[in-house]
Parts: structure tokens; sequence; C-alpha cells
């Protein structure tokens, strides 16, 4: 089954790498989205592949590993899109 989130990461998650380490996570399972700064201090990561590649990058997105501190996830859930590839803005 196909999946497609948004999740909007909050903490020390900008200037840390974060979104270089959410690309490498999301690059190892094949996985379309991107994930971007936002001017509140937030990253918004958006992942679509298969359900239990997208369930690996979410623990991941706070798990020990992750770099900076990232604090809290909220997630939303979407339709499919077919997007291809992984973007960082």
């Amino acid at each position: 089954m196909t999946r497609r989130v948004v999740a909007l990461v909050s903490g020390d998650v900008q200037g840390v790498g974060y979104r270089w380490f959410v690309r490498g996570q999301a690059g190892e399972r094949g996985l379309a989205g991107s994930a971007t700064n936002l001017p509140d201090g937030r990253v918004e990561v958006v992942l679509e592949g298969p359900d239990d590649d997208v369930h690996a990058v979410l623990e991941a997105l706070t798990g020990p590993v992750a770099p900076g501190a990232p604090r809290h996830v909220v997630l939303t859930d979407h339709d499919p899109t077919g997007s291809t590839g992984f973007t960082t803005g």
C-alpha cells in the first residue's frame, strides 16, 4: 500500500543537517518527497511510498541518530500523488 504523509517537525532542526538526514533516510528506501525549512523554525517533511518504508523514516525523524534535537512531529495523511524523487528546500 502506498502512503503519503506530511510531517511538521519542531525542535532544533534547522542549521544542523536535519533535511539532509531525512533525504538520506528517504533515499535508502526509495521514497519520494521533500524536506523544507519553514519560517517558524520547523521542517516540513513530505514522504510518499510503501507504507512500511514511510513508517521506518517517520520513526527515524526523532530517533537517536537524527541530527539536532527534533522534539515533536505532527502528521497528516494525504492521498498519494505518484511523486518521484526527493528535494530539499
